[in-house]
């Protein structure tokens, strides 16, 4: 197989090199050509032919969002990965590069005068990514890919049982499968979301307001102590775990920083436990676009507590990693496309909040009888 070509483009000679470095020590990567700005990597695009871009944000003369746009022109599917500050504007400009078309973010190392610690940031981080959105998947996908796969499992939730919360887990290419899915949420939805969303500190923040600021329902960052309602939706902060407890009929969030799990912090199955535990049988899961496996173990906890987990489908994920795997253990109820699962979101737990009620109504007629 044919190494993966990648074009770098920043405008720091010191990054470049680092970059350069560092990928080109992987067999199935090469860099095949550097740029300091925007201008000079979209004349190079025609002769080098990359597989994927990293590009910067903050250049001269052609900055990362200007080149973004440009290249999306002409090379509407050529993966591209933002390369930001782990700043507030870093930050703020990643959103934009996303929502414009870019493929996935990688925040810059924040010591780029360590070389080693540089390298193994970009090592950890950038590679897996590289990898991902060309094709070349891990360990655990490459299996899923060579197996063939199970027929969907079929919808175990206990009958008279209504979901009380839904809990969504999602990783690359989620920013933007959200914005899809959170303003298609109705004002008068009847339950909490909570949402685990693989993202640094500050990026959480901003990807809340940004999601509140064009959804019907409120959306907000986690925090410590908050009593969950209906009608609202909380995405953990990036560097800490969130989970979800009940005391009585009361559900608060809670926050720590114990060891990231599948590499993560947050993740997916340390939310997905936690609402199984709290909620028993009453959880709607549902796993969208990610790479990893972060989520597998959580929608097991939350199948085998009687609730439903259902997954974005392969085609229209921008990495079928996570939802993939969960398909692939039999913990799915269901796969859809993301423009589906906002409707499939609410359908069922509207379904299910209706069925209960069909049950209740005879049932507290027949009280009432033998109470006479």
């Amino acid at each position: 197989m044919n190494p993966i070509r990648i074009l770098v483009v920043d405008d720091s000679v010191v990054i470049r090199k680092i970059l350069s470095d560092t990928l080109s020590q992987d067999p199935e990567l090469e860099v095949v050509g550097m740029a300091g700005n925007g201008r000079i990597a979209l004349s190079k695009l025609a002769s080098l032919r990359p597989d994927i871009v990293t590009l910067d944000i903050e250049m001269p003369v052609m900055d990362g969002l200007a080149t973004l746009a440009e290249l999306r022109k002409g090379y509407p599917k050529l993966p591209v990965i933002m390369f930001s500050t782990l700043t507030e504007n870093g930050a703020a400009a990643t959103l934009d590069a996303l929502s414009l078309g870019a493929s996935d973010y990688a925040t810059k190392p924040s010591n780029a005068g360590n070389p080693m610690v540089a390298i193994e940031r970009v090592r950890a981080e950038l590679v897996p990514k590289i990898k991902a959105l060309c094709g070349r998947f891990n360990a655990p996908v490459k299996a899923l890919r060579m197996t063939p796969r199970p027929p969907p499992v079929r919808a175990r939730v206990p009958i008279h049982r209504p979901f009380e919360i839904v809990a969504i887990g999602t990783s690359t290419g989620g920013p933007n499968a959200l914005a899809e899915v959170m303003p298609q949420i109705p004002k008068e939805f009847p339950l909490p979301i909570v949402i685990v969303q693989h993202m640094p500190p500050i990026f959480t923040r901003l990807l809340a307001e940004r999601l509140s600021k064009h959804s019907a329902i409120s959306v907000e960052e986690g925090a410590p102590g908050v009593g969950l309602s209906a009608g609202h939706a909380w995405i953990a902060p990036g560097n800490f775990h969130m989970t979800v407890s009940k005391e009585g009929l009361a559900a608060r969030l809670g926050l720590n920083q114990e060891s990231p799990e599948n590499s993560c912090r947050p993740a997916v199955d340390v939310l997905f436990r936690s609402v199984a535990k709290a909620y028993k049988a009453n959880v709607l899961g549902v796993v969208m676009t990610g790479m990893g496996a972060d989520g597998v173990r959580g929608s097991e906890a939350i199948r085998e507590a009687g609730g439903e987990v259902i997954v974005q489908d392969e085609a229209s994920s921008v990495v079928w990693g996570m939802p993939g795997l969960v398909y692939a253990a039999g913990q799915a109820d269901g796969v859809y496309p993301l423009k589906q699962l906002a409707n499939e979101i609410t359908r069922r737990v509207f379904e299910s909040r209706k069925e209960r009620a069909k049950w209740e109504s005879p049932r507290m007629g027949s009280l009432e009888r033998s109470a006479r």
